[in-house]
C-alpha cells in the first residue's frame, strides 16, 4: 500500500519529490497514508490515492484530470512496487 502510494505521489504534477508516509490523523482509528499533489487541496477529480493501514489492506484510488494522467499513476506505482521488489514485472 505504501509502495502504491508512493507512486501516485511520484505522478503527481504538484509535489511529486515529496514521499508520503502513514501518520496518525485526526478522525481516523489508525495511520493513514495519503498521497494527492493536487493543485486544490481536497480535490477529489485530481489524481489521490489514500489507505488505512490495517486490514483489509484497501487503498482508494481515485481522479486523474484525464485517462493518460491516471494510467500514468498506475504506472508510476507498478514501477515503485518492482523497485521495492514487490512484484516482479519481468516475469509476469
Amino acid at each position: 500500500m505504501i509502495a502504491f502510494c508512493e507512486g501516485i505521489q511520484y505522478a503527481a504534477p504538484v509535489d511529486s519529490h515529496v514521499t508520503p508516509t502513514p501518520w496518525a490523523m485526526p478522525g481516523y482509528d489508525c495511520d493513514v497514508i495519503m498521497a494527492a499533489g493536487a493543485f486544490i487541496s481536497g480535490a477529489s477529480i485530481e489524481l489521490s490515492a489514500d489507505a488505512p493501514m490495517h486490514e483489509p489492506y484497501t487503498v482508494y484510488f481515485q481522479g486523474g484530470l484525464s485517462y493518460d494522467h491516471a494510467k500514468f499513476g498506475i504506472l508510476k506505482s507498478l514501477a515503485r512496487l518492482e523497485e521495492k521488489g514487490l512484484i516482479d514485472l519481468k516475469n509476469a
